[in-house]
């Protein structure tokens, strides 16, 4: 049909717990990396593209580099977070069946080499997120008029955690923005993720995502996040089951001082993208 309706890409739709991605395997179309931020933007925007809650780019790995293979991440809004901890299994789920890497795998991303194993004949995938930094517990802050008080870990990228009595009840967009854009965080953020210890291997947890600017079904390091600053206050032991705001449970473990990830990636489907109607081009 590119006769009729002009260039194409070929892309993949890749979901894991609810958290979605556009995936471009780049290693023919050698899309610029300055274009990048404007292909997902428009990719990303749903009813006019593709929908999606990110957009990554899978690309060779630099010579030498000891990596299978590299990704480019961006969020929905065009913005370039270090991580994502549910696009990490989604990326090493694909590239495992695109031939990039094997069952055990290691890609490149701005937050470091992340390690992946595939598990065949599932769907799960494990990952191990960056070791986990600049823990802060106990910051107390003022929020839309009122004392608050949080704690902050980096998996990957900035997060907050706020331990609730009922998930259920908290009104994520609100207070989630008001801490997301809180003076404490500036200039770059945060992710904020409301936590409802149930028992020592169980929590509820509701993410507000910085670059989607909205609640989402499931954020991979924002779990993990949770159960770092949960097993730091001793609310949980070292391995703990989260159960998202889409009803998807992610398994996170502490080993050795390790961070780990498990949890299913799903390829939903693979199309045809038009770049005409979205403004985009090939070089």
């Amino acid at each position: 049909m590119s006769e009729i309706f002009g260039q194409s890409v070929r892309f993949h739709k890749m979901q894991g717990c609810g958290n979605d991605f556009v995936v471009i395997d780049n290693r023919g179309l050698n899309v610029p990396a300055a274009d990048m931020p404007d292909w997902a933007v428009k990719v990303c925007r749903r009813a006019f593209g593709v929908g999606a809650d990110g957009l990554f780019f899978l690309e060779p790995a630099p010579k030498d580099s000891g990596l299978d293979y590299r990704w480019r991440f961006f969020n929905s809004d065009g913005s370039r977070p270090e991580m994502c901890g549910n696009a990490s299994r989604c990326a090493a789920r694909l590239a495992h069946a695109l031939g990039l890497a094997g069952e055990v795998q290691v890609f490149g991303t701005d937050a470091g080499p992340i390690k992946a194993r595939v598990f065949p004949g599932t769907d799960q995938v494990k990952v191990q997120l960056p070791r986990p930094r600049d823990v802060r517990l106990n910051l107390e802050l003022e929020v839309n008029g009122e004392a608050m008080s949080v704690h902050f870990a980096n998996t990957g990228v900035p997060h907050v955690a706020v331990f609730v009595r009922d998930v259920s009840r908290i009104d994520v967009p609100t207070i989630g923005a008001a801490i997301r854009f809180h003076p404490e965080f500036a200039p770059a953020g945060t992710n904020v993720n409301f936590v409802q210890v149930k028992d020592p291997a169980a929590m509820l947890v509701r993410t507000y995502e910085r670059g989607v600017e909205a609640e989402t079904y499931a954020c991979g390091t924002g779990v993990s996040a949770a159960q770092v600053l949960a097993n730091a206050l001793g609310l949980t032991g070292p391995e703990a089951r989260a159960t998202t705001s889409g009803g998807e449970t992610l398994a996170v473990s502490l080993e050795s001082g390790e961070l780990f990830l498990t949890g299913s990636a799903q390829l939903v489907f693979s199309g045809e993208l038009f770049l005409e109607p979205l403004g985009l081009k090939l070089p």
